[in-house]
């Protein structure tokens, strides 16, 4: 199923990806249990690469042709997450104001983004906490990777999350 799978300090990352087409499908979140799978493509080598250096430099910038997926919300929602600074969080609701939407739309938006650590979902919080990650909530495995994505990125909320 992915095209790669690479290790994580919270378990793993899948990566799939259209070597053919010339794009990555998607890039799941995924339990430690999980074998690494090496890359079978030029283009899983360079996304398995790139979210590799990101976990080691949270500052690693991303370069990968995504699919073209979407609605035209969700798209405006993952270029406003895009937008967040390093170490920054915005809450449901100020990202609403800025997409034009309301917050409980802008959290499914988050929750269906094909491409986390390139889109940075977890930037977006609740704004009494931590709120939702992947459509998951509670203390379980999403939540968990949220938190340490936003301390690996200095993210001062992370502490207090």
């Amino acid at each position: 199923m992915y095209n790669a799978v690479v290790s994580a300090p919270f378990g793993k990352v899948g990566i799939e990806v259209d070597a053919a087409a010339g794009f990555v499908r998607a890039i799941t979140y995924l339990e430690d249990s999980i074998p690494a799978t090496a890359p079978d493509s030029a283009l899983a080598e360079r996304a398995a690469r790139q979210i590799e250096s990101y976990l080691a430099d949270a500052h690693a910038p991303f370069d990968l042709p995504l699919a073209d997926v979407g609605t035209p919300f969700q798209r405006r929602v993952w270029q406003a997450m895009c937008e967040i600074p390093l170490g920054s969080v915005l809450t449901y609701g100020t990202l609403a104001q800025k997409v034009g939407g309301v917050p409980r739309a802008v959290g499914q938006a988050c929750g269906d983004n094909p491409f986390p650590l390139v889109i940075p979902c977890h930037r977006v919080v609740a704004a009494g906490g931590l709120g939702g990650f992947s459509h998951h909530g509670g203390d379980g495995f999403y939540p968990r990777v949220k938190r340490w994505l936003l301390s690996h990125e200095s993210s001062q909320l992370a502490l207090a999350l």
